[in-house]
């Protein structure tokens, strides 16, 4: 397949497909992806009132955006998603996997259905199917560059307490993530690049009490998108953010497990920084 170089466009006359894409962050990315260019955008979201009133807002003479309900805990709902996403605006260039749920409290308080599998399955499982049902039609395509963007969590990279279940789904996303890049890369499919985006504390509300650790503020969901957005457009394999993330990252494996527990937990107070989380309510 051809190389691909960064004068490519990404965005301008793509079909990006966003999950989430209702509210919060999903919706930046959608607005974004409209903003600089795209042809068609696919909304998916649970909430068919929001996403469609999202889609009408977006949609322009040029910009085709279709609202897909999906519910993308259930293989069936995302292979039903994708059918009716690539029958009204065909196959993504872009794929944009950002519907996450998170469950703080301590392990044994969470329920093993809702809580441990639900986590799992929107966070892990949802990424995992979306992108395997719509890989081989944008490995196929090498006529324009195409980017897959996986929203984890800097919870991928270092254990905190009361969110061992959300952290798990993380650290397993940011494994297969970085697992598939390496595979396009070896199969010859140099136009697809995988990136992989670790933050901090986002205030969208979905992580609502929570406090930011030492040395790391709670980031706005502006700034969250934008520097997720430009590391996919650069085709990054890793963007952590704020900086405090790759310092925590490099201490933790450096450091023997006991005194970075003793740092984590004292100094930067990583280990109580979700002590007072509430989460958004009706959530």
């Amino acid at each position: 397949m051809a190389s691909r170089t960064p004068s490519d466009p990404i965005i301008p006359g793509a079909t990006v497909l966003v999950t989430g894409a209702a509210r919060g962050m999903g919706e930046l990315y959608a607005r974004r992806a409209a903003s600089e260019g795209a042809a068609a955008l696919a909304l998916w979201d649970v909430d068919d009132a929001a996403v469609t009133a999202l889609a009408r807002q977006l949609e322009r003479p040029g910009l085709k955006v279709v609202p897909i309900v999906a519910d993308v805990s259930r293989l069936a709902s995302v292979r039903d998603g994708l059918a009716r996403t690539v029958e009204a605006v065909g196959s993504p260039d872009v794929l944009i996997n950002n519907a996450g749920i998170v469950r703080g409290a301590p392990f044994w308080e969470h329920d093993s259905e809702r809580d441990i599998e639900g986590t799992m399955r929107v966070n892990t499982l949802a990424p995992m199917w979306i992108t395997r049902e719509a890989l081989p039609a944008m490995m196929a395509d090498a006529s324009r560059p195409k980017r897959i963007l996986n929203i984890a969590s800097a919870a991928a990279t270092i254990a905190n307490p009361n969110m061992s279940v959300y952290a798990a789904s993380k650290w397993a996303m940011l494994g297969w993530s970085e697992s598939l890049r390496l595979e396009l890369g070896r199969s010859g499919a140099s136009h697809i690049a995988v990136t992989t985006f670790c933050p901090s504390y986002v205030s969208t509300g979905m992580f609502a009490g929570a406090r930011g650790p030492l040395l790391t503020p709670i980031l706005t969901p502006e700034r969250a998108v934008d520097a997720a957005w430009r590391g996919m457009l650069a085709g990054r394999p890793i963007v952590s953010k704020p900086w405090s993330v790759k310092l925590g990252m490099a201490l933790r494996g450096v450091l023997p497990t006991r005194a970075w527990d003793v740092l984590a937990d004292r100094i930067f107070h990583i280990y109580s920084s979700m002590d007072n989380f509430t989460g958004r309510s009706g959530r």
